[in-house]
């Protein structure tokens, strides 16, 4: 299967943020994020943090560098990693889609948890859509998360997010959220 394009834009700035590829001073945020237990509450518990240390030690900072559509979230002045952001391609074998083919273009987002209500996700997820919507034709775009995640679904609303069903996965409910990326344009 050819992949299909997503964004390749390189860096996305706001007026807060500077979304941009990671580099090696983003591994203490980066690690922070795969082993807080809150903000991996609704992503299946934090992940060891000697696992995950192992993991950026064998794979670099390029694992998640190098993804077009794969961004740090940075503040802006600081340029301090506050959280990622990923808009890909969802694989066809996991559940949630919303075409027969699947591969539709999914957005995720974490932040670290001393950057939550701040608005900042809102931000950084707009600021992709748009330069998305300016770059690739009009297709739908997913937001998968699970359904006890109420600032997650909250935040899905917000960003213009349509609550099309839910199934099971890991061992939870997830609800399926889909726009039309040209809605953001």
């Amino acid at each position: 299967m050819n992949a299909l394009p997503t964004l390749s834009a390189a860096e996305i700035t706001t007026d807060r943020l500077r979304l941009r590829k990671a580099h090696a001073a983003d591994i203490d945020g980066l690690i922070e994020l795969q082993t807080d237990p809150q903000v991996r509450a609704h992503l299946g518990g934090p992940r060891p943090r000697s696992a995950v240390e192992q993991y950026f030690e064998a794979n670099g900072i390029s694992s998640v560098a190098d993804k077009p559509g794969t961004y740090v979230i940075a503040d802006k002045e600081s340029d301090r990693c506050v959280g990622t952001l990923v808009l890909d391609r969802r694989s066809a074998d996991l559940p949630g889609h919303v075409t027969e083919e699947g591969g539709e273009l999914e957005l995720g987002y974490l932040l670290r948890r001393g950057s939550w209500g701040a608005g900042l996700a809102f931000e950084a997820a707009s600021a992709v859509l748009r330069a998305a919507a300016g770059e690739l034709p009009d297709q739908p775009v997913l937001l998968v998360t699970q359904t006890a995640n109420e600032r997650s679904l909250k935040l899905a609303t917000r960003l213009g997010f349509q609550r099309v069903g839910t199934f099971v996965a890991y061992d939870a409910e997830q609800t399926l959220a889909v726009a039309d990326l040209h809605s953001h344009g």
